[in-house]
């Protein structure tokens, strides 16, 4: 679901066609030439300032994620089922068709995909009232209560954690400054999908600035027959990346997918993987460390086609590749070339650390006509970032470490693979 807007880091509204959507899907295949290369030839990993030592786990940690056909026939949608209970309870209900998106935080939930008998507990709002949240991504909005639920994930338990239901009946008028920020994704077509499950670099989706102030277009008080109005959310009741609340493999994430080929592929299978370092099957081996530009940031550099973006992230929320390119023919919202075209990329951290990679670019027409639904050269334009979604993570293992836990390369954030 493309990135969430948090922390300060202003995203422009990327731009999709009418096949999808930036927020899902998406993977590419060659319609010319050789599909994009899955090779990564990094230096190697780089340590952040201080190593730390990894709790080590024997819970199950890989949860199965797939990419496949969706109802509104949007590509490269990285999918997984979720379990939400009521906290401290036997009541749970497991929701399919959940996105699974490392460029945001937190799990959100459509309140259509609830059952009537899940009965989920109020949090509250920095006053006390029950809290709601106007959550804002580069695509569109969500808007809802924040309530409590216990969330599993294969054998992990994030218990009592806030997420969002979108759509609540409890807070069924979106506040004006919210309605103002896009499109709502307020149902299932709008989504398309389920819910959000948003596991990235951050444990909260907007941490002491929410709880300092009152910020628009974020939290809200909503008591009980009145109107929903701005107010700071305490930490412990934002809505939480679930990863970071597991009793253990708590530092982060991989997705492990397979390589697609030729024209995409129907469907994809693959993994998500709890923890860094923590067992066996979750070690950084010669992985690349990319640490982002500043505390609190979730840009590294990467340098593709000769052109420089200091501001480039890794999103599998994204059902494209985005960036700016004055040599790529343009439709509508999409690249397409007459030959797909190939690339080379360099990506560097703060720390100096770099890797390399090539990727390609095919004509979005000639994708869509075969009716898959996993390219991995599906590209459109985008200004001021480089967005490296969903097409990037086919043949590769991608780790994203969640700020301030402890990794053998030392304390998150960053990226690796």
């Amino acid at each position: 679901m493309l990135t969430q807007i948090v922390r300060g880091i202003a995203l422009g509204v990327l731009v999709c066609g009418a096949l999808a959507g930036c927020g899902g899907g998406g993977s590419g295949s060659s319609t010319a030439g050789a599909a994009s290369s899955n090779q990564n030839t990094g230096s190697g990993s780089t340590p952040n300032a201080a190593d730390t030592t990894v709790t080590p786990s024997t819970t199950p940690n890989v949860q199965a994620v797939f990419v496949a056909s969706t109802p509104t026939g949007t590509p490269n949608m990285l999918m997984t089922s979720v379990t939400v209970c009521a906290p401290n309870t036997s009541q749970c209900q497991t929701i399919d068709n959940v996105q699974v998106d490392t460029g945001s935080y937190g799990l959100r939930i459509l309140a259509s995909a609830l059952t009537s008998n899940l009965v989920l507990p109020a949090v509250a709002s920095g006053s006390g009232a029950p809290a709601a949240e106007c959550a804002v991504f580069g695509s569109g909005y969500t808007w809802g209560a924040v309530r409590s639920a216990d969330v599993r994930l294969a054998g992990e338990l994030a218990a009592a954690i806030p997420i969002q239901v979108i759509g609540d009946a409890s807070t069924p008028t979106v506040a004006s400054d919210c309605a103002q920020t896009g499109v709502p994704m307020q149902d299932s077509t709008s989504l398309r999908a389920s819910g959000i499950l948003g596991i990235g670099l951050f444990g909260t989706d907007c941490g002491a600035s929410c709880a300092n102030t009152a910020l628009p277009r974020w939290y809200y008080a909503c008591p009980a027959g009145g109107a929903c109005t701005a107010s700071a959310q305490p930490i412990a009741n934002q809505v939480v990346n679930p990863v970071s609340r597991f009793a253990f493999d708590n530092n982060g994430v991989i997705i492990d997918l397979p390589a697609v080929a030729g024209l995409g592929a129907p469907s994809v299978s693959g993994s998500m993987i709890f923890g860094i370092g923590s067992q066996g099957n979750n070690a950084l081996g010669n992985a690349t460390v990319l640490q982002p530009s500043s505390s609190g940031a979730i840009y590294v550099t990467s340098v593709a086609g000769g052109t420089t973006y200091p501001q480039s992230f890794f999103d599998t929320g994204s059902n494209g590749l985005f960036f700016a390119s004055a040599s790529l023919t343009q439709c509508s919202a999409w690249y397409c070339p007459a030959t797909e075209q190939a690339f080379s990329a360099t990506f560097s951290g703060q720390s100096g650390s770099t890797a390399s990679a090539t990727f390609s670019v095919a004509n979005r027409s000639t994708l869509v006509a075969t009716g898959n639904a996993a390219f991995d050269n599906l590209a459109g334009p985008i200004g001021g970032v480089f967005d490296w979604g969903l097409p990037f993570f086919y043949g590769r293992r991608i780790f994203t470490a969640i700020q301030g836990q402890p990794t053998p390369a030392g304390l998150g954030p960053f990226y690796a693979f």
